[in-house]
Parts: structure tokens; C-alpha cells; sequence
């Protein structure tokens, strides 16, 4: 399984990363939608949904709401200045944000009020929306931010989300399998350790401060990016749990076959649509 994932890994990231420094706004925006249009395929059975026809329609669903976004907040104007991002941006980031609230508490009282959802495949619907829907903004918000002036700002902040991002998963996957002991949430991801997390966000500092470092960053911009650093790491375990949480409601090991050793798009990504928003909120509230 290790192999694979490495094996996987090593042919998507420079793909992934070329794909973020080089692609033209537009077509990086018609990219991320259909990454997310294949995370709706495979919301489809944590719904219930065993029929194409209704995992379709649920694709299409988000691909409308997506394209709404696009109509309403076009992406050439989404920052009305570097420190400016449109209002309407920042609600629904800030949606976002309250629904990963909700989606924690959810999963920390698992199983506990998880009739209330699980019984009714409308409401697994809208959670797939507010899951995948400002993912797809909040990328587009990172990577437009001073694209006029430079082409390729945003493309590295991005790579910092993705930084702190796996540099957790990598540092929980290691210390975890090293010296777990403590399970973090056993009815949701029995595999998961107090220690492994504890071990992804140090890892995870470790890497930003080594990037901060080449960047010859100042003592307040660590002051202000570790802090991040931590939270975001944080929320990453949260995007996890959430995914786990649904797939162990509807019976199913991973959400797809689509990537060896990772599973399906929603195992790779669960992570970014947790992180994602929150990381744009904060650039956009706090800079750097």
C-alpha cells in the first residue's frame, strides 16, 4: 500500500504543480471544477445513491452551482485590490467555515445524532455541497489573488496550503505508525493517534519554517504564518475525519479506485476542501 501511494504520488505532484504554476486562470478554474465534479461522482454512495443516473444528477447539480459562483464572482475580479477580496467571496467562505464547524461536532459526538443526517439523503446532499462547492471558490480565490501583477503569487500560496497540508499528512502518517498509541476519535477513524497529529503539525511547522527561511522571511511573518500553520493543520484532520465519518455511515472503505493506493479523489482531497476555504479566509482577513 506504501508503494502505491509513493508510486502515485510521485506521478501526480508534478502534474498537480505544473498545473498550478502554468495553467491560464480560466482553464486552472475549469480544472479545479471537474476535480470537484468527480468529488460529487463519489459523493454519490455516501448518499445511497447505487445508480448512475442519480450520482449524475448529482455532478450536475454541483457543476450549476459552481458555474453560479463563476457568473456571480468572475474571476478576473474577485480581489478588487491585493488586501480587497469581493464581499460576497467572504460569505461564502465564511458558509463554508460554519459548516465545518458544524461538520466537527458532528463528528466528534459521532455516532451520536447521526440519524438526524444519515436518514435523509437531501441533507447528505447539501453536506456534499458545502464540502465541494467553496473548495472550488476558495482555489480560485488563492490563486487569482495579484495574478495581474504576478502571474505566479497566488500559484505560491497555494503551494504553501499544499505544504502545510501534507507535510501533516506525512509527519501523522510516520509518528503515527511509530508511536500512536492514543486513538484521537476510535468511532470515526479508529487508525488515527493523538500522537500522530501532534507529530503532522510539527512536521508541518517544520517544513513552513524551512520555506520561510529560503524566503528570508521576518520575525513577524512567522509570527503570523505558524499560528496559521497550526490551525490549518489542524483543520486538515478535520476534512479527514469528516470524509471517514460519511463513509463509515454508508459502509464503504474508500470513496473510489481512481488513484492506487489513495482510493478515489475524495481520499486525496479531503484535506483541501476543509483547508482550502479557511486558508483563503485567512489570507484574505489577515495577509501576509
Amino acid at each position: 500500500m506504501l508503494k502505491q501511494r509513493i508510486i502515485t504520488a510521485v506521478i501526480l505532484a508534478p502534474l498537480a504543480i505544473s498545473a498550478i504554476f502554468y495553467l491560464p486562470l480560466a482553464n486552472f478554474a475549469a480544472l479545479i471544477m471537474v476535480i470537484m465534479a468527480l468529488g460529487a461522482w463519489e459523493w454519490g454512495p455516501l448518499m445511497g445513491f447505487d445508480k448512475s443516473n442519480r450520482r449524475m444528477a448529482f455532478v450536475v447539480g454541483t457543476i450549476a452551482l459552481i458555474s453560479i459562483l463563476w457568473l456571480k464572482f468572475p474571476i478576473e475580479q474577485l480581489w478588487l485590490n491585493h488586501h480587497t477580496l469581493q464581499q460576497g467571496a467572504i460569505y461564502v467562505l465564511w458558509l463554508a467555515v460554519a459548516w465545518w464547524l458544524l461538520s466537527a461536532t458532528l463528528t466528534f459526538l459521532y455516532p451520536r445524532y447521526s440519524k438526524f443526517w444519515s436518514s435523509h439523503r437531501s441533507i447528505r446532499g447539501v453536506f456534499g455541497w458545502l464540502t465541494l462547492v467553496p473548495t472550488w471558490l476558495a482555489f480560485i480565490v488563492i490563486r487569482s489573488n495579484e495574478y495581474q501583477v504576478d502571474p505566479y503569487h497566488g500559484a505560491q500560496l497555494i503551494m504553501f496550503l499544499f505544504l502545510m497540508v501534507w507535510g501533516a499528512d506525512i509527519g501523522a502518517y510516520f509518528v503515527g505508525k511509530s508511536i500512536g498509541k492514543r486513538k484521537l476519535l476510535p468511532n470515526v477513524s479508529p487508525g488515527k493517534t493523538l500522537e500522530g497529529y501532534i507529530g503532522g503539525v510539527v512536521f508541518s511547522c517544520i517544513l513552513i519554517c524551512l520555506a520561510g527561511y529560503n524566503l528570508g522571511w521576518s520575525q513577524q511573518e512567522y509570527l503570523l504564518v505558524l499560528p496559521v500553520t497550526v490551525l490549518i493543520t489542524t483543520i486538515s484532520v478535520l476534512g479527514d475525519l469528516n470524509e471517514s465519518m460519511f463513509k463509515r455511515q454508508a459502509g464503504i472503505k474508500d470513496s473510489g479506485t481512481i488513484l492506487p493506493g489513495h482510493g478515489g479523489i475524495l481520499d486525496r482531497i479531503d484535506s483541501l476542501t476543509a483547508t482550502a476555504p479557511v486558508f483563503a479566509l485567512c489570507y484574505a482577513v489577515i495577509g501576509w
